[in-house]
């Protein structure tokens, strides 16, 4: 069944429902949210007006407004464009190479390495570690393999913002474009148990040179620095289209072929191990997205939706990129992807993350607070 206001549907999806109307609860979830967080109007322009005046004021001793993470994509090079051209803050940006960037991605990151007032630090976690651990989420058969990728960028972020004492996170995250996700088939990237539990029982590496950060660090972290997660994005009115034009007519940033396709492992985690694993095709809830944020109609979004996901010649190169760089080959790959699918709480995973405890709480019973 298929949603009649989006196009998210049951496929691969056990978790979704329809009203009498044939509407899902993703979208009409989205619609409630949409008035409280997303302000493409002049509301929006005064409470982003009165975030730049206060991050300048309150930074004005330090080095940095604020700090941002940089994949090369879309939505985070139009934030740092944004931030720095046309609203003139000092940003700290953290970069995470880990040897799949594809060749527009390297292209488009030094393009933005060039912006004003842009301090952009670019980490290298030690390839064969990462690779390993990369495995390993393969080899169990779970859906999520770009958590070693978030969890390291997202640990390098916090060691920056407590050097450099910056309080302000700005996410490139919106809701214009990321307004509907689809509930089943991920995982949280700061599930440290659950990380370490899949690299013992599936790697062959040793993890110690690899910069990791739990849920409960982070939430310390967050408490005793006092971190704020912003997202810009959603104080505009953030238009796909118009932020590929003003992005390539100022500084030639090419097209990489859609949503989390700048690098070669998240392509083909979105294009293909999310499909051929677990019946998941992620444009729906994209171009669902873009249907709630009236960027598209939906007979234009089941237009997109009805051309083939992928371009067999392009996958069949970024398939042989990945297993190159894992060290896998295509006979041992058919397996894993043949093997039965598992979830991440198959494993062991946090029970701080289950439970969700106060970090107030945490941090008596550690006796930090």
């Amino acid at each position: 069944m298929q949603c009649t206001r989006c196009i998210m549907d049951n496929v691969g999806d056990d978790t979704i429902q329809f009203n009498e109307k044939g509407q899902c609860d993703y979208c009409s979830s989205a619609l409630k949210e949409k008035e409280r967080v997303y302000f493409p109007n002049d509301t929006g322009k005064n409470k982003l007006t009165t975030l730049i005046e206060r991050l300048k004021s309150e930074n004005k001793d330090k080095s940095y407004d604020c700090i941002m993470g940089i994949s090369g994509g879309l939505d985070s090079s139009y934030l740092a464009y944004l931030g720095t051209v046309k609203w003139g803050l000092r940003i700290l940006a953290v970069h995470i190479d880990d040897g799949f960037d594809t060749e527009i991605s390297i292209r488009n990151i030094e393009r933005i390495s060039n912006f004003p007032n842009f301090d952009l630090k670019i980490i290298k976690p030690d390839e064969e570690q990462f690779t390993d651990l990369t495995k390993a989420y393969m080899k169990a058969g779970v859906p999520n393999l770009a958590v070693p990728q978030d969890n390291v960028l997202f640990a390098s972020l916090y060691d920056f913002m407590r050097q450099n004492k910056i309080q302000t996170f700005l996410s490139g995250g919106n809701f214009a474009l990321e307004c509907i996700l689809v509930r089943g088939n991920t995982h949280h990237a700061y599930d440290l148990t659950n990380l370490m539990y899949i690299h013992k029982k599936f790697g062959t590496k040793p993890i110690n040179k690899l910069h990791l950060i739990s849920q409960l660090k982070r939430d310390i972290d967050s408490y005793l620095l006092k971190i704020e997660s912003l997202r810009p994005l959603n104080l505009i009115d953030y238009n796909m289209e118009r932020a590929w034009k003003e992005l390539t007519d100022y500084c030639g940033f090419e097209y990489y072929g859609g949503k989390h396709l700048e690098n070669y492992l998240t392509k083909f985690i979105q294009q293909y191990w999310f499909y051929k694993k677990f019946n998941v095709d992620k444009r729906k809830s994209h171009l669902s997205s873009m249907i709630i944020s009236n960027q598209i109609t939906r007979d234009q979004a089941l237009e997109l939706y009805n051309k083939p996901l992928y371009d067999e010649e392009d996958m069949k190169k970024t398939i042989d990129f990945v297993l190159k760089k894992l060290n896998i080959s295509h006979n041992e790959f058919n397996t894993l992807l043949n093997n039965p699918s598992h979830q991440h709480n198959d494993y062991p995973t946090s029970l701080y993350i289950g439970f969700k405890r106060n970090v107030k709480e945490m941090l008596h019973i550690l006796k930090i607070a």
